[in-house]
């Protein structure tokens, strides 16, 4: 409980400090939902360690070469 909550948190705070400056200087997201939005899901839908699971191969994913478009979560 104690992990998804840090989880969570931890997310929230990205996307309302860091997130923003990204945006300013051209870094969006490839996918659809964003990744702070698909990992929030995963915490909601999934245990913690599933969730983290699938939300390191999500943002593995976010690189040049990487998938692209609408990618929701299982």
């Amino acid at each position: 409980m104690l992990l998804d909550r840090a989880a969570r948190g931890a997310i929230i705070a990205y996307r309302y400090t860091l997130s923003p400056f990204l945006h300013l200087v051209g870094v969006r997201c490839r996918h659809e939902p964003t990744c702070s939005a698909y990992a929030l899901e995963a915490f909601a839908k999934h245990p913690p360690l599933k969730a983290a699971r699938l939300t390191a191969k999500r943002l593995g994913n976010c690189r040049p070469g990487g998938t692209w478009g609408y990618d929701p979560v299982p």
